[in-house]
C-alpha cells in the first residue's frame, strides 16, 4: 500500500524514519531530524522539511551524505552490493547494460571526478522528467561537471540527492506529477521546432515569423483548441497566439496572462514558454472539470519578445498596450527581408495591429510565471519564488579612441590605449554595481576592432547595461558610472563616445496580486521568498496598462538560461500549476 501523509503524521519517532528507509541513501539521519517539522499537510512540506535537515546539517554531515551514494556504474554495480533504490535507478538508466568502451569511459571519469572533488559523482539519472537519462547524457553531464569549482560541485551534488530523494518519495507515496509532466511533454515537444542552421546541430532557435516560429504558433493553437477547451483562439496581426476560456459572467472583466513563445539563438526550451503552458494546464483542468470561473480567462502566447531577428523588442506585448510603433515595419533581417514582408509572408493583417490594443477597464489584471534564469532559487532548494518587481534598465554602446601604436616601440607612460582604459572602466562598473543591494552593471561587450598582437588598441568598443529594482537606484548608477568613463578618459588622454540604446522602467508587482501569488505557494506548504526579477519580461510591457505580478520557477544547472543546459523538473512544474490553480480559485471566491 502506498505510504500517506497520515501515516507519517501519527507515527512514533522511530517508525517515522523506518516509513522513509531508502530515501536518503544510508543516512536515516535526514527523516529523523525532520520528524520534528510535523505534522505536514503537503508532499512538498514534506519535501522541503527534509531539504531543510540537510542545509541545516553543517558539511561534514553533507559530505558523509555524499559519500554515502555509491559511483554510478561502479564497484557496488559490479558485485550488486548496490541498494534497492539504486539498483532500481541505474538499472532504469541502462547502466547495467554498458558497452565495455561505455563501462570503460564511466571508471575513468569516476577516477577523475573523485581525485579531483574527493567525493563521488552524484546526478540523478532518472532526469527531469523522471523517465530517465540515456547513457550518453549521462556520461555528457558527467564530463561537463569535471569543469566545475569544487565548492559549486559540492552543492550541485546534493541538489542531485535531493532530486533522488524526491522521486522516491513519489514512488513511496504512489504519486505522479501529472500536470507537470504534461507541461514538460508540450515544452520539449515544442522544442523540435528550430531554425536552419540550429536545427541541423541539435539547438534551439525560433525567432519572430520563420517558419519555426510560425509552426510553434500553429501547434500552440492546435493545443489549445482540441488538447485544452479553449472557447476561442487566434492568431492575431503581430503573431500573438490568443486562447480565451469563456467565465460564466460574460460582462465580468477578464484575467489575462501569458508570455513569449519566441527564444534567443541556441536557447533553452522554457523560458517564455513556461508561461504559457502552464496557465493551458489549468484551462485543461477546469475542461475536464466542466468548470467555469466567474470571469473569462485570456492566455496569450506573445510572438516576440527577444528582439533576435529585428531590433524592436517586445512586439507582442506591445500590440496590446497600444505601442507598436509602425516605423519597425521598415526594420531588416540579416537577410534583408523587412518586418513588414515577413508579416505579409506569414498571412498577417498589418491594418489590425492597431485594434489588438486592450482596454484596461475589461481586464482584471495581468499575471505570468517565468522559469527564474538566475540561480537564487536553485542555490536556496526552493521550487518557487514572489518577484517583488522587475528591474529598469537602461544600456548604453560606446566607444573610447585613443591612438593606435607599436607594441614594441612606444613606451608605457606615453601609450593612449583605448583597451585599458575600458579596462579600467569595467573595473568601476563592476564596484558600483556591488554597492547597492538589487543593483547589478555589466559590460557584456568589449572589443578591439582590427586588433593585433603587436599594436596598442587605438579603439575599444564596449557596451553597458545596468539594472535596479528602481529607476532612481538605476540612474544614479548610469550617472556615476558615465562621470567615471569622462575622468578615465581625461586622464588617460584619450576620447570616448556613448549612446543609449534602451531604457525600460522598473515594474513594481502590484501588492494584492503579489499576495495571491504568496497565498498560492503558501498552500502548497513551501515558505515564501520574494525577490527582484533582473530580467525583463513581457509583465514589464503590460504593466504599463494593468496591475501586473509574477511567479518563478527554478531552473536547474544553477538556474542557467538563454542556453541549452535551460532545464526544470516535472515536480517544479507540478507546483507551478498547482500554484496558479489556486490563484485562479482565489480570484474566483473573490468576484463571486
Amino acid at each position: 500500500m502506498p505510504l500517506t501523509l497520515e501515516q507519517l503524521n501519527a507515527a512514533g519517532r522511530a517508525e517515522f524514519s523506518a516509513l522513509l528507509e531508502g530515501t536518503y541513501e544510508h543516512s536515516p539521519w535526514i527523516a529523523a531530524r525532520a520528524c520534528d517539522a510535523r505534522p505536514f499537510a503537503t508532499l512538498a512540506a514534506l519535501k522541503r522539511a527534509l531539504v531543510q535537515a540537510v542545509r541545516e546539517a553543517g558539511r561534514e554531515a553533507q559530505l558523509g551524505l555524499i559519500r554515502a551514494h555509491p559511483e554510478l556504474a561502479g564497484k557496488a554495480m559490479v558485485a550488486k552490493t548496490l541498494t534497492a533504490e539504486s539498483t532500481h535507478e541505474q538499472g532504469r538508466a541502462g547502466l547495467t547494460q554498458c558497452t565495455p568502451e561505455e563501462f570503460a569511459r564511466i571508471q575513468q571519469l569516476n577516477a577523475d571526478y573523485n581525485a579531483r572533488f574527493g567525493f563521488p559523482f552524484i546526478l540523478a539519472v532518472r532526469g527531469s522528467r523522471g523517465t530517465g537519462l540515456g547513457k550518453q547524457q549521462i556520461i555528457a553531464t558527467f564530463e561537463r561537471r569535471l569543469d566545475n569549482h569544487p565548492d559549486f560541485e559540492f552543492a550541485e551534488a546534493l541538489r542531485n540527492i535531493h532530486r533522488i530523494a524526491e522521486i522516491r518519495l513519489d514512488d513511496k507515496f504512489g504519486t505522479e506529477p501529472t500536470l507537470g509532466n504534461q507541461v514538460w511533454d508540450w515544452a520539449e515537444r515544442l522544442a523540435s521546432n528550430s531554425e536552419p542552421p540550429y536545427a541541423e546541430r541539435g539547438e534551439l532557435t525560433v525567432t519572430y515569423l520563420t517558419d519555426a516560429h510560425r509552426a510553434v504558433a500553429q501547434r500552440l493553437a492546435h493545443w489549445m483548441r482540441a488538447d485544452c477547451g479553449f472557447d476561442e483562439v487566434e492568431i492575431d496581426a503581430v503573431g500573438n497566439v490568443v486562447g480565451l476560456y469563456r467565465g460564466s459572467d460574460a460582462a465580468a472583466p477578464r484575467l489575462i496572462t501569458g508570455s513569449h513563445y519566441d527564444t534567443v539563438r541556441n536557447g533553452g526550451k522554457y523560458d517564455g514558454r513556461l508561461g504559457i503552458l502552464v496557465p493551458m494546464a489549468c484551462v485543461r483542468e477546469l475542461h475536464r472539470a466542466g468548470r467555469r470561473l466567474p470571469f473569462g480567462f485570456e492566455v496569450i502566447g506573445f510572438a516576440e519578445e527577444e528582439g533576435q531577428r529585428y531590433k524592436a523588442v517586445f512586439l507582442g506585448s506591445g500590440a496590446l498596450t497600444g505601442h507598436f510603433d509602425p516605423a519597425w515595419l521598415e526594420q531588416k533581417d540579416a537577410q534583408g527581408i523587412s518586418m513588414r514582408e515577413a508579416m505579409v509572408h506569414a498571412g498577417l493583417c498589418i491594418d489590425d495591429i492597431a485594434k489588438l490594443k486592450r482596454d484596461p477597464r475589461r481586464y482584471l489584471g495581468f499575471v505570468e510565471v517565468h522559469i527564474e534564469q538566475g540561480p537564487v532559487l536553485n542555490e536556496l532548494d526552493l521550487p518557487l519564488g514572489i518577484v517583488t518587481s522587475i528591474n529598469g534598465s537602461v544600456r548604453y554602446l560606446g566607444e573610447v579612441i585613443g591612438m593606435a601604436s607599436h607594441a614594441g616601440t612606444t613606451p608605457m607612460n606615453t601609450r593612449r590605449d583605448a583597451a585599458t582604459a575600458v579596462a579600467e572602466l569595467a573595473l568601476f562598473v563592476e564596484r558600483r554595481g556591488a554597492a547597492v543591494p538589487d543593483l547589478v552593471a555589466t559590460i557584456g561587450m568589449l572589443e578591439v576592432p582590427s586588433g593585433s598582437i603587436n599594436v596598442v588598441p587605438g579603439r575599444c568598443r564596449f557596451s553597458l547595461d545596468i539594472r535596479a529594482t528602481t529607476n532612481e537606484v538605476r540612474d544614479a548608477c548610469a550617472r556615476d558610472v558615465l562621470a567615471e568613463l569622462d575622468a578615465i578618459c581625461r586622464r588617460r588622454g584619450v576620447s570616448h563616445r556613448i549612446e543609449e540604446t534602451m531604457r525600460a522602467a522598473a515594474a513594481p508587482s502590484a501588492a494584492a496580486w503579489q499576495q495571491r501569488w504568496e497565498r498560492a505557494v503558501a498552500a502548497l506548504g513551501l515558505p515564501l521568498h520574494r525577490m527582484p526579477s533582473g530580467a525583463g519580461h513581457d509583465a514589464m510591457k503590460m504593466h504599463e496598462l494593468l496591475p501586473q505580478a509574477m511567479l518563478f520557477l527554478r531552473g536547474e544547472n544553477a538556474g542557467i538560461s538563454h542556453n541549452p543546459l535551460e532545464s526544470i523538473t516535472n515536480h517544479d512544474s507540478e507546483l507551478c500549476v498547482r500554484a496558479f490553480q489556486t490563484l485562479l480559485e482565489q480570484l474566483a471566491s473573490e468576484t463571486r
